[in-house]
């Protein structure tokens, strides 16, 4: 029996109704079952895409798959309730009958979540200490990869969560050591094209003699060595993501031809009339002002603004102190010869929370490592072990 179609519809289930599913035949059931004229419908791929629609229009129900591809569901429901406690919320449980093609035929078994006011009783008398500040939501919630519940970084695990699941081009801004990469690494992990590769070209690292071939690849006898064919970074990414580190040190050489790929999707490798259509989405960063850049000549403007379709700023880390005990916490225990790791005393914390970071997270992981040996694995790290001046270093010894 199909369950969904015999699932009696509430009278108050009148007006707007989302529905969000990663399969086309779920919401399409959903939507012939409460089809009506005075309803309005819309639909959602993901999690992250259902709560763009929440928080901007009005809504009254939310159909949410289970199986949710960016998302958990289980998450998602209680966010939708702190933040949106006039939504009904009903999950949906997808289940493949055995005589049907996988796809065609599912099975819905939906249960109504708890009511608001049945909620909000069960929630009284909790401690509040488990609960992050501001009601954070499993969008604000840190990357994979990333440490720290800081509210200013809580901005750029809820924008790079909505861009995930789209090819939209993201610049990524922010000063050296501060996890640009990890965040680009983050988006692509929850994307739809995270199964495919993730290339990363460090536009500052490779000769701008070599860098032309290496992110075009070239074919065989384009210049004296070019002993065989070589598809290239671009190509590299085909269905994934291309990461194009420290942008900012593009040769304006190389620039209308990185251009015109960016607009054309396509490329000629060098020493080559044939042209390769690649679709891999485009993640920058740069450390560096690019529009500074652009108005010294040194950087196109053209390519800027298709690159820069949508900016995200990775804050510093003296910026978010409260973020230094977790981070610390987690590179004694990557550093650490033997478990349990030491850890930091109070004033060793409070000490690394005055610092002014330059180097950022990686300046700080290089602390603790250093910290560690100079504490000669003592159970505790105190603030003589994070004084790493010269004179320091030599009174240590």
């Amino acid at each position: 029996m199909d369950v969904m179609t015999s699932y009696p519809i509430p009278s108050n289930y009148a007006d707007h109704i989302l529905v969000a599913s990663p399969s086309t035949v779920v919401r399409q059931r959903v939507l012939e079952s409460l089809r009506s004229p005075r309803r309005c419908f819309a639909q959602a791929t993901g999690g992250a895409e259902a709560l763009v629609h929440l928080e901007s229009g009005f809504w009254q129900v939310l159909f949410l798959d289970r199986r949710l591809p960016d998302l958990d569901a289980e998450e998602l429901s209680q966010t939708v309730r702190q933040r949106f406690p006039g939504i009904d919320v009903v999950l949906l449980d997808p289940e493949v009958d055995p005589k049907s093609d996988a796809e065609e035929r599912p099975l819905l078994e939906m249960w109504p979540v708890v009511s608001q006011d049945e909620e909000r009783e069960k929630d009284k008398g909790k401690d509040e200490d488990n609960v992050l500040p501001g009601a954070q939501s499993i969008l604000e919630a840190p990357l994979p990869g990333m440490i720290g519940n800081s509210r200013i970084m809580q901005p750029v695990y809820r924008l790079a969560r909505l861009l995930a699941s789209r090819n939209t081009t993201v610049l990524i801004a922010g000063p050296t050591g501060c996890g640009k990469e990890i965040v680009a690494r983050a988006i692509h992990h929850l994307s739809p094209r995270s199964g495919r590769a993730f290339a990363v070209v460090n536009c500052a690292a490779i000769p701008e003699t070599l860098l032309e071939a290496e992110l075009f690849g070239y074919a065989r006898g384009a210049f004296t060595g070019a002993m065989q064919s070589y598809a290239g970074r671009i190509q590299t990414a085909q269905g994934g993501t291309l990461f194009l580190d420290e942008i900012g040190e593009m040769p304006l050489s190389l620039q209308p031809k990185l251009l015109r790929f960016l607009e054309q999707k396509e490329l000629q490798r060098l020493g080559s009339a044939e042209v390769v259509r690649v679709d891999a989405r485009v993640i920058s960063a740069t450390n560096a002002h690019l529009l500074t850049l652009v108005r010294e000549g040194k950087f196109r403007e053209d390519l800027y603004y298709r690159l820069c379709a949508f900016p995200m700023e990775i804050p510093p880390l003296r910026e978010r102190p409260e973020d230094i005990g977790q981070l610390a916490a987690h590179f004694l225990e990557k550093y650490a010869l033997r478990l349990p790791a030491p850890q930091l005393s109070a004033p060793a914390l409070q000490l690394l929370k005055t610092q002014p970071w330059p180097g950022n997270i990686r300046e700080l992981q290089n602390a603790i490592e250093r910290a560690l040996i100079l504490s000669e694995d003592q159970a505790v790290i105190r603030p003589e072990h994070l004084l790493l001046s010269d004179s320091s270093f030599r009174s240590s010894h």
